[in-house]
């Protein structure tokens, strides 16, 4: 009995030990960038005082400082994508401050962490393609992506598209320098963890390329669509962020071996291919508050009474219990539309009744 406890003490002492997350890139999304109009050429300062860059970050920054807002955008739309796909989850991707962004839960290699990853590296992709097609870049354009094969002779290519593969280049560049100047032991543990990042990044990055899919319009008297124009255009970042949540729901666990390489912790699953998820820890638990672990519990949390889902006061309370209580809630109702042209509604109010894990 007493070695299981000086087991347990030496566990917690080094959870305690775990510095605090230092600040990530994501802090872009929170601290706003100034706008490409705003930047000199060569302007130091403003790359010096971004929050949260590497030094090989910070040097593309100074090279490419017209793309930093677009980057604080994609960082933006990735961590409001992991917080609807983690709405109704006890972890529900929020965010503790401006500088780690996530805090101390990132520096555990969960699940949870490698959704947060891919996530957010897509939106860097699906930001920076965008910016390039509407001509806010200077060193990017329209999409220059060859005529697809299947289309049919007598429709155009070349409307104006996405330049995804500029913006996977960009985003690789960006977002992997952080996990590449790292210089870790071979096979370490910290090793495995910088790993780990650089899969899930490029899976978030492949989501977004991947999925983009060619777009048409029609010409033609009277829209008889007797011409087509088509380009190629970014799928909506729900679908991808869609697609990330199916990735994370068949994450595969990985471990490093002596050689520096991840491996399954179990042989039977399939190998990953670049476009799935894995991770090398397991999830904390998110029921309780742990400023050791990061997790901020589920208490105060809403949740469904009559949901058996992890949305449901059984799995959201983790068995606490929950309280209820009435609110008010205010609503358009009764809609009508007036000629011409204007949708006129009024405002019905309903006292619902909610429930809060205890």
């Amino acid at each position: 009995m007493p070695s299981l406890l000086l087991l347990a003490a030496a566990l917690l002492s080094s959870w305690a030990q775990l510095p605090a997350e230092a600040s990530s890139w994501w802090s872009l999304a929170m601290n706003p960038v100034q706008r490409p109009e705003m930047f000199i050429i060569g302007a130091q300062p403003v790359c010096s005082q971004l929050p949260g860059l590497s030094p090989g970050q910070r040097k593309l920054c100074q090279l490419y400082q017209e793309h930093m807002a677009y980057i604080g955008e994609g960082a933006k739309t990735g961590i409001k994508e992991c917080q609807y796909q983690f709405r109704q989850r006890r972890w529900n991707c929020s965010t503790v401050d401006n500088t780690s962004v996530f805090g101390r839960v990132m520096q555990i290699g969960s699940r949870e962490t490698a959704f947060t990853y891919a996530v957010s590296a897509a939106g860097v992709v699906n930001a920076i393609s965008r910016a390039c097609r509407e001509g806010e870049l200077s060193t990017c354009g329209c999409s220059r992506t060859a005529r697809p094969k299947d289309l049919p002779r007598d429709w155009l290519w070349g409307g104006c598209g996405d330049n995804v593969e500029y913006g996977y280049r960009f985003a690789k560049e960006f977002v992997d320098a952080r996990e590449r100047e790292k210089n870790f032991a071979k096979g370490s543990e910290e090793q495995g963890r910088v790993l780990m990042n650089l899969q899930n990044n490029e899976a978030g990055r492949r989501a977004v390329y991947k999925m983009a899919d060619i777009a048409c319009k029609c010409h033609g008297v009277s829209g008889s669509c007797s011409l087509k124009t088509c380009w190629l255009q970014l799928a909506e970042f729900r679908k991808v962020g869609d697609q990330l949540k199916e990735k994370y729901d068949s994450a595969a666990a990985m471990r490093i071996t002596r050689k520096g390489k991840l491996e399954l912790v179990n042989s039977r699953f399939n190998q990953p291919t670049p476009e799935d998820l894995v991770y090398v820890d397991p999830s904390p638990d998110y029921c309780l508050r742990n400023e050791t672990t990061g997790s901020l519990g589920t208490q105060g949390r809403l949740c469904n009474k009559t949901s058996e889902g992890m949305d449901g006061c059984e799995l959201m309370c983790c068995g606490r219990g929950y309280d209820q209580f009435k609110s008010l809630q205010v609503e358009r109702c009764h809609c009508k539309f007036h000629w011409c042209c204007f949708v006129k509604c009024k405002k019905c109010t309903e006292i619902v009744d909610q429930y809060v894990c205890k």
